[in-house]
């Protein structure tokens, strides 16, 4: 008898690590970025009222994406669903250029086993491969619940460093904030003395504060982006500005997918990365500084 009970614990154990082995989820996120105001090129005698609200829509549909997130017990691959560009519309070369810098560009595959992370990115025609660990949040847990596609889900907050090279984090200036050279500079921008460089209306915060909702219910180290470290799926991520809500998750699939690290690129750390990126809108504001008129003035971001 006790041979028969030893046997069946034994079987049970290994359809247990059997069923952690196959687990397998499948989740949509929508992501929604609150598009800036271009109030800065209204003193560009170039741009008109008509042509502002233009541009200001077309950012406003760049900065709203759906992302597949494909996870398992120790590892996700994060991915933008691909989308035909409707007819008539510019597509490619300026989605991929504002791709890179709004959190997309290509496959995001972290492991949270190892803490460590891997992304493919295309920037001014060059394929990069980011290596490197995942960040460490100081996520501190709430009371707070609400309900998330059926789903009870926990608040949970963090204060992170905001990246220079994430296009989400510009925030507009404040004009009380503006040093007495910026204000002087503003004033000869409007009186027509100079043109007006769109990005030197917004900076980027040090810091910002990022509120999460994970549901235990799926008890995965997993979610959206870079973003993990608490104790269930992360369904919803907000930085004020830009809003991941997860609409559909699709628990142990009939169809695997292979949750594997993109190999495509020159392999680069993080902050290499960024160094590069920031150095080449550096030369493309001050190229743009000395050019007449139009929307050339703008920032490195909207153009390619």
């Amino acid at each position: 008898m006790k041979k028969v009970i030893f046997y069946m614990s034994l079987m049970l154990v290994f359809t247990q690590m059997q069923a952690q082995k196959d687990f397998q989820g499948m989740a949509v996120y929508e992501s929604k970025t609150q598009a800036p105001k271009m109030d800065g090129m209204r003193a560009n005698r170039d741009i008109t009222p008509e042509m502002q609200k233009n541009m200001e829509e077309r950012m406003k549909k760049m900065l709203e994406k759906t992302f597949i997130l494909n996870f398992d017990k120790s590892a996700s691959i994060y991915k933008e669903e691909e989308k035909l560009d409707a007819p008539g519309q510019q597509g490619g070369g300026m989605r991929i250029m504002m791709n890179s810098f709004m959190g997309g560009g290509g496959t995001f595959y972290k492991n949270v086993k190892s803490k460590s992370y891997t992304v493919d990115k295309e920037f001014m025609g060059k394929e990069f491969l980011v290596v490197d660990s995942l960040p460490k949040l100081n996520w501190k847990m709430e009371s707070e619940t609400k309900i998330i596609g059926g789903y009870t889900c926990y608040k949970a907050t963090a204060v992170k460093e905001a990246s220079k090279t994430d296009f989400r984090n510009f925030r507009p200036k404040n004009a009380d904030d503006k040093k007495p050279e910026e204000k002087k500079e503003d004033a000869k921008k409007t009186s027509g003395e100079t043109k007006t460089n769109f990005q030197d209306n917004f900076e980027i915060p040090k810091e910002i504060i990022i509120t999460a909702w994970y549901s235990p219910e799926i008890p995965v180290n997993q979610g959206p982006e870079n973003y993990w470290g608490l104790p269930g799926l992360i369904l919803e991520v907000n930085d004020g500005r830009t809003t991941i809500l997860c609409s559909k998750i699709v628990l142990n699939t009939k169809d695997k997918v292979e949750i594997k690290a993109p190999t495509k690129g020159k392999t680069i750390s993080q902050k290499d990365y960024d160094e590069t990126v920031i150095k080449k809108m550096e030369e493309f504001r001050e190229m743009n500084r000395g050019r007449e008129g139009g929307p050339g003035g703008g920032p490195v971001m909207i153009r390619r």
